[in-house]
């Protein structure tokens, strides 16, 4: 007996390039005063506020099955947020709450691509953009993005990609792991090749409160595009509720019918004092997103500081997330070398760009999301770090 091809591809056979993060989670088992630089967790929790609210939801009664497609009311919430955002009239029957952000990106391709087709996707990358491609049994294709354009994406390249066959692109603004926020002129370029190639688009907005410099733009919101994206929400980012597992599809109301088929047959829905807590927090408005997103905005400044004050290290723009990325290649090191190195000399764990994909090899990601003093301590050790190197 054997198992599937696509539960057996799903890494495709190699390295997902995390060996770095999982030796710093080790050291820190040990007791070792590791500064850990990796992931996008919060570095304080779900407000109280929240958690009030999923308290008072779940003791009322709110345990049992909840409606698969989403509470009305959360649903309507969302339709409400997004139409706000992006100027497109949005209702409740354009949206399906889903387990999470992860959970709707799965569905998304499950939805836009039959097996054997290729799904584009940009490099650099969220490390499970291609595993949840061939999860779904469709070809993962990375089209690359590069450093001297601060990764936008060229409408050129996707379009070369795209020229033998393609479903789906997938794309993510403000982007993990490099901080970009894709410009109109970017998105319009993108938009004109899924309208020329007849691809659907997955536009993963998962940081779209957590944005420095311009404007969030959802492609959604351009000519001939409401009908052919499918826009992945959720609330992890915008209001720490990473462990909660509640996001969301916007989508054409045909799409999201057979998403909430789809959801029926598999999450069969969302517990309902979760999306309690959900509606809850949506309600409060933006002060409450800013809030969570201050600590981020503030630390970016920390780090532009920092690095305009040395040689060694480029930062990329960071214009948006809870990240940056650093240039280190005038270290004459990988990104990988660089990270496990810093880790062993200077107990600071970053990842490794070719974690994202080949674009980003030589450039490492740092997560802002440990409080300042510990931030701009570890920046401050790394560029030394690096100089020294170099």
């Amino acid at each position: 007996m054997q198992l599937s091809h696509r539960i057996t591809h799903i890494t495709g056979g190699g390295s997902d390039g995390w060996d770095v993060f999982y030796k710093a989670r080790r050291m820190v088992a040990e007791g070792q005063p590791v500064i850990e630089l990796t992931i996008g967790e919060h570095d304080i929790r779900t407000d109280p506020v929240i958690l009030a609210a999923m308290d008072r939801a779940a003791r009322s009664g709110h345990t049992g099955y909840a409606m698969v497609p989403g509470i009305q009311s959360l649903r309507e919430n969302v339709a409400r947020r997004i139409e706000a955002q992006s100027g497109v009239p949005t209702t409740a029957n354009n949206i399906l709450i889903t387990p999470g952000g992860q959970a709707a990106l799965f569905a998304a391709h499950l939805a836009t691509c039959n097996e054997g087709d290729t799904a584009l996707f940009l490099d650099p990358y969220y490390a499970t953009y291609p595993g949840v491609i061939r999860s779904i049994g469709a070809v993962a294709k990375p089209v690359q993005t590069h450093a001297e354009d601060a990764f936008q994406p060229r409408a050129e390249d996707i379009a070369t990609a795209a020229k033998d066959g393609a479903a789906s692109l997938l794309i993510n603004t403000p982007n993990n792991p490099t901080g970009t926020v894709y410009g109109r002129d970017t998105l319009e370029g993108v938009a004109q090749v899924c309208r020329d190639h007849d691809l659907w688009l997955i536009s993963d907005e998962v940081y779209d409160t957590q944005v420095w410099e311009g404007t969030h733009l959802s492609p959604r919101a351009l000519p001939g595009m409401a009908e052919r994206t499918l826009v992945v929400g959720s609330m992890s980012k915008s209001h720490a509720m990473t462990g909660s597992r509640v996001g969301w599809i916007c989508g054409p109301e045909e799409a999201i019918s057979h998403l909430i088929n789809l959801a029926t047959h598999t999450t069969y829905g969302v517990a309902g004092f979760i999306q309690d807590a959900a509606d809850f927090a949506l309600n409060q408005g933006p002060d409450l997103e800013e809030k969570i997103a201050a600590p981020f905005r503030r630390r970016r400044e920390i780090a532009r500081d920092i690095l305009e004050n040395q040689n060694t290290v480029g930062l990329i723009p960071a214009q948006g997330a809870m990240y940056i990325m650093l240039d280190i290649r005038a270290t004459g090191l990988s990104g990988e070398d660089f990270a496990n190195r810093l880790l062993d000399a200077e107990l600071i764990a970053v990842m490794p760009g070719e974690s994202f994909g080949r674009s980003a090899a030589g450039h490492v990601r740092v997560a802002m999301t440990v409080d300042d003093d510990a931030f701009a301590e570890a920046l401050r050790r790394l560029c030394t770090f690096a100089a020294e190197i170099a």
